[in-house]
């Protein structure tokens, strides 16, 4: 993606397929994804805290369920608004984001207990409860392969090994608060860095998705 300059000196580049400009509302759309990012690198930090310094306060196990809930809003945020050029991995990255929130929701109704308890001792919820970490590794794994971010390339396959870790049991609980920990700092240090990071890198070749679409 070449930049090019334009006579009334606006920003223009050359990309794949054609011309393109990068307007407001995209650089708006970019600092939302990386807002949504932000607050849910914050929210996961926030609740690995209270798991791994708190995990006995019935206080702290309760406060899981909202801190959570936020999670989830700004990752979805965040799929909203992330530049993918595949449409369906896009969808396919919001559904799963879908059926995670859905899933935790009905086991939250169905469960006497605090989400996060019910989840901790019941594994298998989170075959249902997963797919929202799914849609989050989505992320992780696009950000790795199209910017060869150090930190995503150890989430990637990190937060797998955790989830399967605890719904098939191969890991210990003290390697199971380990792998929480390095994904609660890891995942703040990819949020912080998102934010100075040039702004058309997050929006890429516009002419690409101008094609795909009329390729439908």
């Amino acid at each position: 993606m070449q930049l090019l300059k334009s006579p009334d000196e606006s920003e223009v580049y050359q990309g794949q397929f054609g011309e393109f400009t990068i307007t407001q509302s995209d650089r708006t759309g970019v600092l939302i994804y990386r807002a949504g990012l932000g607050v849910a690198a914050l929210c996961l930090a926030v609740g690995a805290t209270l798991v791994l310094q708190s995990g006995d306060n019935p206080t702290a196990i309760q406060a899981l369920t909202p801190v959570f809930a936020c999670f989830w809003i700004a990752l979805g945020v965040s799929l909203a608004t992330i530049h993918i050029y595949m449409i369906p991995l896009h969808r396919t990255l919001q559904a799963f984001w879908a059926i995670g929130g859905a899933a935790a929701v009905f086991v939250a109704l169905q469960s006497s207990e605090p989400l996060a308890l019910a989840v901790y001792e019941n594994p298998a919820t989170l075959w249902g409860i997963g797919f929202t970490f799914a849609a989050l590794n989505g992320i992780y794994f696009k950000e790795a392969f199209c910017f060869n971010r150090l930190e995503t390339k150890f989430l990637t396959p990190g937060v797998p090994l955790l989830i399967l870790g605890h719904i098939f049991g191969f890991l210990s609980p003290e390697n199971e608060q380990l792998l929480l920990g390095f994904w609660a700092i890891l995942f703040i240090i990819f949020a912080v860095r998102k934010f100075f990071q040039p702004i058309p890198q997050d929006i890429g070749d516009k002419s690409v998705f101008e094609y795909l679409k009329q390729k439908q």
